[in-house]
């Protein structure tokens, strides 16, 4: 779901993508970091929003009469405790959305859903329990994703995210990480992906371009807006000696109005 979501973007079917890129709890989503360098899309804004899953059933379904739970894996890791007392058997599905209108469109008397408020709401549910996540501080942290990018500026904290690749070589990495350090810039997140024995196209040469293989790619986002000198000059700086280096986005840190939008994420088809 989450490929889909970012593919209509990208074909104009809708404005937006809001992908999740890591939780407290179950730490990066590996698969969304690839997507980020698949696609052509920028990183606008992020948020970082608290989980609060539900159990949801049928009107007339009970608590006992749960043989099964269904949702995305990652939904059904943070709410382990809760499941194991029930001692109910984890279907994982491809999102939280997609299990509460699977077990209402149904008419499931077996089965729940761990999803949101929001989608037994919307589906015709009964809330059999909230607040069922492991961890009351589960927070997920997502990204908003468009065609074109915002213009960057200083006025206001901003958050840049960069993907690159190095040559291997002792020190290397400490190499790349120095030129943020040197001028003070504060990384927040570093995640290095293994692309080993595996073909990856770059995206600015195009579909019918070659193949180059990385070893690692390196994630990383730093505080600091593009449109600071003090940015530009570190990237330039890392340009010397990375083998590719993308910036996926420059965004503001505080866009509070992306809410929304995770609400109609939440009930179109993802896990939160």
């Amino acid at each position: 779901m989450r490929y889909y979501t970012v593919q209509a973007v990208e074909r104009w079917l809708v404005d937006r993508a809001v992908l999740p890129i890591e939780n407290s709890l179950g730490g990066s989503i590996h698969r969304n970091y690839d997507l980020l360098l698949r696609h052509k899309l920028h990183i606008v804004g992020e948020v970082k929003y608290a989980v609060r899953h539900c159990l949801l059933a049928n009107h007339g379904v009970k608590l006992q009469d749960l043989k099964r739970v269904l949702s995305h894996p990652q939904a059904l890791a943070q709410c382990e405790h809760t499941l194991t007392k029930l001692g109910v058997v984890r279907e994982a599905v491809d999102d939280t959305a997609g299990a509460a209108q699977f077990v209402a469109s149904n008419k499931l008397q077996d089965a729940g859903a761990v999803a949101s408020a929001l989608a037994a709401e919307i589906y015709d549910l009964n809330i059999l329990a909230e607040h069922i996540q492991d961890d009351t501080d589960n927070v997920t942290r997502f990204l908003m994703l468009a065609r074109e990018p915002i213009i960057p500026c200083i006025d206001r904290m901003f958050k840049t995210s960069i993907v690159f690749s190095l040559e291997e070589g002792p020190g290397v990495l400490f190499k790349a990480l120095a030129v943020f350090a040197m001028r003070e810039i504060n990384l927040t997140k570093i995640e290095s992906r293994l692309r080993s024995k595996k073909p990856f196209r770059i995206a600015d040469k195009g579909v019918n371009g070659p193949l180059k293989y990385f070893d690692y790619l390196f994630y990383v986002d730093f505080e600091a807006s593009m449109a600071s000198q003090n940015a530009q000059n570190a990237l330039r700086h890392l340009k010397e000696f990375a083998t590719f280096l993308s910036v996926l986005g420059s965004y503001p840190m505080d866009i509070s109005h992306t809410r929304r939008y995770l609400q109609a994420y939440q009930s179109s088809g993802t896990y939160c």
